[in-house]
């Protein structure tokens, strides 16, 4: 339990239980509230259905909001249209929930707004702002993927009409200016790892004393029940998006390098592109005898896919944290990945090898060297793997960090 409990006004997406940012919010809201933390949620969407843990918790209430966006009209036939509209609409509904949280601080007032996922806070009033410190906690900035839809428009214009890239720029570069203007209200900074926060330092100007370093949760009894079931063939696993600065170039280059020298290992592609960046067409160069693309999964066969993986391959250039490296840790799967995934910040070397980005020849070193080890002893890579994930990301551990920084900014 916390020493100081305290009263939380709390913006963010609808939690879940379970993968991607929504897993991650469930997580924070269950355990930040198992610390004795009351927590008024707020969100722009209208009602859903919420993880029975947390609306059973008499410390966590929720205030949902009017948008009612949906896929399939005529605001969200197209990529672009859908990013925009469901932006603009997220945007007016939390406009909306001003009245209710200026009101409910009135009544009962706050200690803390918190934050959580995007940086921009149009559902905060400016007054309650004024009297209560505001907390962000962002999982990217739109100023790091500008950097990397410019740095890759050669690779884009391969992939996507000239309309689709123009979009996209200018929506990320009006983002980067309301966030940079957004993120200087905050008092302090989560940040879900250090080479993130390094970014948004230089990117947004924004204070260094005033952040604090807190990596993503990973629910580790998802992955507990996971039996691995590692192939004949060694298989190397890509799960993510298949978009603008996960490296899907270096994907492709590393298969085929390790294809012609005649190495037997497979790669497996998993993931759907992004709605405003799909470079699935450079998936057409893979080598088919040593390489698949299978597309999207739901998120309930995550935990099966990475049972049946050697090693994780991240190669980002631009990556916040990945999301799905904590996951492979946590379920025995050692990692490859780039000096630029936060998530594998502090990893132990045993499971974690790093090379820098765009570093095809490191990359493909690094994971024959790590497929190596695990078929030379499996059992203790996945132990080793499963005790780095539960040391870095058990959500006891990640929201006991955040409450005694919450903690420390109201002292």
């Amino acid at each position: 339990m916390s020493d100081r409990p305290l009263h939380i006004a709390w913006l963010g997406p609808v939690p879940s239980d379970g993968g991607g940012v929504a897993g991650v919010a469930g997580e924070l809201l269950h355990g930040l509230a198992a610390r004795g933390h009351r927590i008024d949620c707020f969100f722009p969407s209208a009602g859903r259905e919420l993880p029975p843990r947390l609306t059973q918790d008499e410390r966590l209430s929720f205030v949902w909001g009017t948008n009612v966006w949906r896929w399939d009209r005529w605001y969200s036939r197209g990529r672009i249209a859908a990013l925009a509209s469901g932006m603009f609409t997220r945007g007016v509904a939390s406009l909306r929930l001003r009245r209710e949280i200026a009101a409910r601080h009135e009544r009962d007032p706050y200690d803390a707004i918190y934050q959580f996922s995007a940086i921009e806070a149009f559902a905060v009033p400016t007054r309650v702002r004024r009297a209560v410190p505001l907390v962000i906690h962002p999982e990217t900035h739109a100023a790091g993927e500008l950097r990397a839809l410019i740095a890759e428009r050669s690779l884009a214009a391969r992939c996507q009409p000239l309309q689709t890239r123009v979009a996209a720029i200018a929506l990320m570069s009006l983002r980067s200016l309301v966030q940079r203007v957004t993120i200087r209200r905050a008092r302090l900074l989560v940040c879900i790892s250090a080479v993130f926060r390094d970014h948004m330092v230089r990117d947004y100007g924004f204070p260094l004393a005033a952040t604090a370093v807190v990596p993503n949760p990973v629910r580790m009894e998802r992955f507990a029940g996971v039996r691995r079931e590692p192939g004949e063939t060694p298989t190397v696993l890509v799960l993510g998006r298949i978009a603008v600065r996960k490296g899907v170039q270096d994907v492709v280059a590393v298969a085929r390098l390790l294809h012609e020298r005649g190495e037997n290992v497979h790669f497996k592609i998993v993931g759907a592109p992004s709605l405003w960046s799909d470079y699935t067409a450079l998936l057409a160069d893979l080598p088919a005898q040593t390489a698949e693309y299978v597309g999207s999964i739901p998120a309930a066969e995550v935990p099966a896919e990475l049972a049946r993986a050697d090693v994780l391959l991240q190669p980002s250039h631009y990556e916040p944290f990945a999301l799905t490296v904590a996951e492979a840790l946590a379920c025995g799967v050692p990692i490859v990945v780039t000096s630029e995934v936060g998530a594998g910040e502090g990893v132990d070397e045993a499971v974690a090898a790093i090379a820098a980005p765009g570093d095809v020849e490191g990359l493909a070193a690094a994971v024959l060297a790590m497929v190596a080890r695990v078929r030379a002893d499996p059992d203790a890579l996945v132990t080793r793997a499963r005790e780095e994930a539960a040391r870095l990301f058990a959500p006891e551990r990640v929201c006991g960090e955040i409450s005694a920084a919450l903690e420390r900014l109201i002292a």
